[in-house]
């Protein structure tokens, strides 16, 4: 397989969860600034939306979109406990956390990113985005992982996700329950070898 991604964009949920599973893949710098490949391919040509992730099967086949790369791949190595069963009601509610975190997180955090955003949008941005993550920091309770003691994709697209609040001035330190989740994914062979590769740790 190969996975397109952008150092420390939402691809690192995928590269994480492939280096979790133990999978072969091939990794594949595609940088979201100047959409071009290292041997200078338009980004474009394989994905038309030029954004990452994407991953491509062994068969050629494309897949894009976060949330299904994350289950595609958790899918491959049951044994990893990354996804629940697609019979367990549990997996139709890490379906329900990976769309939340995709259009409520992920989303909510594109208008301060963008240089497009009007100045006196981004104080309005940030304060939907809080309230957003407030409302997951209850959640969390006494759980140490979104779905309780198991950790799965979700964890792991969160992590990616709420990394990005100090590039964009949020502080997260109130946030105890997050702040403990967080600190337990960012401890993982797995994540700090993606983490690694992709040059956000030494």
């Amino acid at each position: 397989m190969k996975l397109y991604y952008s150092p420390g964009a939402c691809s690192l949920s995928a590269h994480i969860a492939l280096h979790e599973t133990g999978l072969d893949f091939e990794p594949v710098l595609a940088s979201t600034k100047t959409h071009r490949l290292v041997d200078g391919t338009d980004y474009h040509q394989i994905n038309p939306l030029g954004y990452v992730p994407l991953l491509e099967l062994h068969d050629g086949t494309r897949l894009t979109e976060v949330a299904a790369i994350l289950q595609y791949i958790a899918d491959q190595v049951p044994a990893s406990g990354l996804a629940p069963p697609a019979w367990e009601l549990a997996r139709y509610q890490l379906m329900a956390w990976l769309n939340f975190i995709a259009t409520e997180l992920h989303k909510g955090f594109s208008p301060l990113f963008s240089k497009s955003t009007p100045e006196a949008y981004k104080p309005i941005a940030k304060d939907h985005l809080m309230q957003r993550l407030d409302w997951v920091n209850a959640q969390l309770q006494d759980r140490p992982f979104l779905m309780g003691e198991r950790y799965t994709v979700a964890d792991i697209y969160l992590f990616n996700i709420t990394n990005w609040a100090r590039l964009v001035g949020l502080k997260l330190d109130d946030f105890a329950k997050l702040m403990a989740l967080r600190a337990r994914v960012a401890e993982r062979p797995g994540v700090r070898a993606a983490m690694r590769a992709e040059g956000l740790l030494k």
